[in-house]
Parts: C-alpha cells; sequence; structure tokens
C-alpha cells in the first residue's frame, strides 16, 4: 500500500488537525513541510491542473494573498504563479493531500477525508 502524501506548514492548525484525523483513523502518510523543502514546478503545475487551475490551489482568503500588492494578484501565466508562490510559500492552500493514484485535494474537513481516505 502507497502512503498517502501530506504537504503544509508543520505550524498550521488545519494541517496539524488533519495530520490528527489520519494518525487516529490509522492512514499512513508522509509529511512534507513546503517552506523546509520547497515544492518542484511540475508538482505545483500538476497539483493546479488536478484541481482545476490556480485559483484552487492559492489561497486568495490568506492574510498573505491580502497583503500582496494588487499588482502581484493577477499571474497571468504558470511561470507568474510560480514565482509567486516560490516568494510566498504560505499561498499554498492547506494540507494538500496527493494519494497513491495522484489524486490532489487541498484543505482539511473529517467529512472530506472520512470520504476520501476512511478504511
Amino acid at each position: 500500500m502507497q502512503t498517502l502524501r501530506l504537504y503544509g506548514l508543520k505550524k498550521c492548525s488545519t494541517c496539524v488537525k488533519a495530520m490528527d484525523w489520519l494518525e487516529h483513523n490509522g492512514v499512513p502518510f508522509t509529511f512534507t513541510d513546503y517552506r523546509d523543502h520547497p515544492v518542484p514546478p511540475d508538482s505545483l503545475r500538476a497539483w493546479a491542473d488536478a484541481l482545476g487551475g490556480w485559483e484552487k490551489l492559492v489561497n486568495r482568503a490568506s492574510m498573505t494573498w491580502r497583503n500582496l500588492p494588487d499588482v502581484r494578484k493577477s499571474p497571468a501565466t504558470p511561470e507568474q504563479w510560480l514565482d509567486l508562490i516560490a516568494e510566498f510559500p504560505a499561498l499554498v492552500r492547506r494540507p494538500v493531500a496527493v494519494d497513491a493514484e495522484g489524486g490532489v485535494g487541498v484543505g482539511f474537513s473529517e467529512k472530506r477525508f472520512g470520504e476520501r481516505f476512511a478504511k
């Protein structure tokens, strides 16, 4: 059985809740803090494609986003999105969960995790 890959920030309360849920429900996973280990651009592109666009991958309600100058809030190309994420990794929604089949999901709710990962 391949392990679920979870990406986020180790001090993020939502990531902690997701990891607690996975541990409590016996779902094996690995966790990568993407501040310590930046996600490769090809993976970010694949996540954005799987989710239906960069807007679904980036948390535009975050304080980090709101503090950006308006001119930075309209990336027009994947490269501009990648540059923005490289500069501000906290913009990526948390957590990102990548399953063994390559399915990608963002955020945490007990209901969604139960539907997706419960044994």
